[in-house]
């Protein structure tokens, strides 16, 4: 049971505000939205469990179908993204003979209510996400939310199906992290509760959405190195790290993905924007994008750059202009001096750091030119007809 529930049930019930029935046709009749709130077990083979989603839609639907009013169907059980509009609204829709977001309301409503704690979280939420396929819905859901104490967003189904997934697998990750982190302090001789009290306590770094943000490979002078270190050390102390085992794997990954994407439009002479690990330094240490120029110099491609950093520190003749530049061959004859004489000299462009002068000129070569974006130029910018984003 849920702490505090038998009071708050008591109190919504004296007040009339609550009942109970087991006939599916009253409940629809009486009410304005039905909310479905099934179990969605595991299949054996690991995917989502859908049979009851399927039958409560199912009689929801015949329900709906001898109701003569409007009726919202809001799904609240976790459901892979995708579901919603091919199973849920399917199956509402064939028991109904109706059309969902026209002849009825659908919407999806995730909820993030830890066991035990439910009541608490319910009335002070992190997050309130739905989406809806009509504006009946969206009210509905908008007045269920109106007095809480956070943000709420309206977005689409499969958005707010996935936001869901992404949570509770956030929430594991970290648990797990938790647990490496803590394995390995205690081999050491430390706290490791500690360790992660204080990591926590940093959220200008450590907790921000800097780091949340999907896109390209991490590198650099310090994260490659720090992770195969922790590594090391936890081999050494005999504790099992196959997390962070895992993070340059699918660090990597993440490097060949965008070689892939470059390899699979057919193109030979790259125009690359950024080659150093970030903007605004002319560091290739470890840099996933210098990997990825050499990856694609050794398939054949002719790679060009565009780098301000990195040209400024050529032109300059600076001893460690882009330190670490021996991972691409020939990079101080590969540097291209603008974005314009990148555009013009490239079949396709490569878009690595994100610098403000490029925004503009790389806007208008889309309309003629292939480019494929790991920094997204600009918010809201998604993958169609020449222009491919990695995340996006």
């Amino acid at each position: 049971m849920e702490n505090g529930l038998d009071e708050v049930i008591a109190d919504t019930v004296s007040r009339g505000l609550l009942t109970a029935t087991l006939d599916a046709e009253r409940a629809v009749e009486d009410t304005s939205a039905s909310l479905v709130c099934v179990g969605t077990p595991s299949n054996p083979d690991g995917s989502v469990g859908l049979a009851h989603i399927k039958q409560v839609c199912s009689i929801i639907g015949a329900a709906i179908a001898r109701k003569t009013g409007f009726h919202s169907v809001i799904i609240r059980s976790t459901i892979v993204p995708g579901t919603m509009e091919s199973v849920c609204i399917p199956a509402l829709e064939a028991a109904s003979g109706l059309t969902a977001g026209l002849d009825f309301g659908v919407g999806y409503y995730p909820e993030f209510l830890r066991e035990s704690t439910a009541i608490e979280d319910y009335d002070n939420p992190g997050m309130i996400v739905f989406g809806a396929l009509d504006k009946q819905t969206f009210a509905i859901l908008n007045l269920l939310n109106k007095d809480m104490p956070c943000d709420i967003h309206e977005v689409g189904l499969r958005t707010a199906e996935m936001v869901k997934y992404t949570s509770n697998s956030w929430r594991a990750l970290k648990v797990t992290f938790a647990n490496e982190i803590g394995n390995i302090a205690k081999a050491c001789g430390l706290d490791g509760q500690l360790v992660m009290q204080l990591l926590c306590s940093d959220d200008k770094v450590n907790m921000s959405p800097y780091f949340m943000r999907p896109g390209f490979a991490f590198g650099g002078s310090c994260l490659p190195k720090d992770v195969r270190a922790l590594q090391q050390l936890a081999k050494a102390r005999d504790v099992k790290a196959p997390l962070l085992a895992a993070v340059l794997s699918a660090n990597d990954a993440q490097i060949e993905r965008a070689a892939q994407m470059v390899t699979g439009s057919g193109k030979k002479v790259v125009g690359m924007v950024g080659i150093s690990f970030k903007p605004g330094t002319d560091d290739l240490r470890e840099s996933p994008l210098a990997e990825l120029a050499s990856r694609l110099i050794a398939s054949g491609h002719d790679v060009k750059v565009y780098d301000p950093n990195v040209s400024t520190g050529f032109a300059r003749d600076l001893a460690q202009a882009g330190r670490g530049n021996d991972v691409v061959p020939d990079l101080r004859d590969r540097m291209v001096p603008t974005i314009e004489a990148l555009i013009g000299t490239s079949d396709m462009i490569l878009v690595g750091n994100r610098y403000d002068e490029i925004v503009e000129p790389l806007n208008d070569a889309m309309k003629h030119q292939t480019i494929v974006d790991l920094a997204r130029l600009r918010p809201g910018l998604v993958s169609g007809d020449g222009y491919q984003g990695i995340c996006w």
